[in-house]
């Protein structure tokens, strides 16, 4: 299977990660964190990236970036293949560091990426290197660097402060931006919104209109994204993404055909329920226990016996091909 389409254009964000093979460490020996660093710098330098955070880890690294034209692809090849050659021929190895190929995660420009920033620069207080009061202390993350006299001029600030409180980029910014980390790291409910699934995992990070657009996009360009959407991710988390489209398509369907889901009759077999039922079977992957709930249409065969039965007459027939031809699927 060939890879997945990756959704590049200018002004795009995304949360970059690789892992060592095998997770091995990578980062831990005398200058290498370093050399990746500057190699970060050198392809943002060279492929005009706007990188909001950083972090290198032992065995991993993280980057949120912004792109100014249409070349993630190209540019993270370059900077994965210059550091790797870099770091075997210092070392006398051959092989690939990397567990494969990076993971980008498409990040809405907002709230969605500043998070991922702030989750990026805990990242060590996570895993315990430092105390939350002492995330300045980890020297191998773009956190240290914003107030350093050599802060580079790809390192750009505005959204990590703009999405913590407005500061201005000043040290006494900086100052109130790490006091605010320090609140992320230890307050109950900051802690779970952070959490390391919903940022590092799936496709895609923002809200439901800006993950639906991008599937358009993604389909308008014909390519697939399903193994790039749902890589991975649990089961239980496959099953809300994909219970999410169904729903988007249930509300398409019900606008399209001027029924009311607040107002559904009580009657599991209401022909409203079967026409909305054999829509989305025929334009989705819904599942039948799914539509027994959403639709209030009893048992998973109930509802899947309803919706059969709706097409084997022609006016169900044609009512459904009518109401498919009319929304977008």
């Amino acid at each position: 299977m060939g890879r997945a389409w990756r959704i590049e254009y200018a002004g795009a964000c995304y949360h970059v990660i690789n892992r060592g093979n095998y997770r091995q460490n990578l980062f831990t020996g005398k200058g290498a964190a370093e050399a990746f660093i500057r190699v970060v710098g050198e392809a943002a330098t060279r492929y005009h990236w706007r990188v909001h955070a950083y972090v290198v880890m032992n065995n991993h690294f993280h980057l949120a970036v912004e792109l100014t034209e249409p070349n993630l692809s190209v540019g993270m090849k370059w900077l994965q293949g210059t550091w790797i050659r870099r770091y075997n021929k210092l070392r006398g190895w051959i092989g690939r560091p990397f567990q494969g190929r990076y993971k980008a995660l498409l990040l809405e420009p907002g709230p969605a990426l500043g998070q991922v920033c702030h989750y990026i620069h805990l990242n060590p207080v996570r895993a315990r290197l430092v105390q939350p009061e002492q995330a300045l202390d980890y020297p191998w993350s773009s956190l240290p660097v914003w107030t350093s006299k050599e802060r580079p001029a790809w390192l750009e600030g505005s959204v990590v402060l703009g999405s913590a409180g407005g500061w201005a980029d000043t040290k006494a910014g900086w100052k109130q931006y790490r006091t605010y980390l320090e609140f992320l790291a230890t307050d109950a409910g900051k802690k779970k919104e952070l959490v390391a699934e919903r940022m590092s995992r799936g496709w895609c990070v923002g809200s439901r209109e800006f993950k639906k657009e991008m599937r358009e996009a993604v389909a308008q360009r014909g390519a697939d994204l399903e193994r790039e959407r749902f890589a991975g991710l649990g089961p239980e988390e496959v099953a809300a993404e994909r219970a999410a489209g169904w729903e988007e398509q249930l509300l398409a369907l019900a606008r399209a055909a001027k029924i009311s889901l607040e107002t559904l009759p009580a009657q599991k077999s209401h022909p409203d329920k079967a026409l909305l039922a054999a829509a989305l079977k025929q334009s989705t992957s819904v599942s039948n226990d799914w539509l027994g709930r959403r639709l209030a249409m009893g048992a998973p065969a109930s509802a899947s016996q309803f919706a059969r039965r709706w097409q084997l007459t022609a006016v169900g027939r044609k009512a459904t091909e009518q109401l498919l031809s009319r929304v977008k699927t």
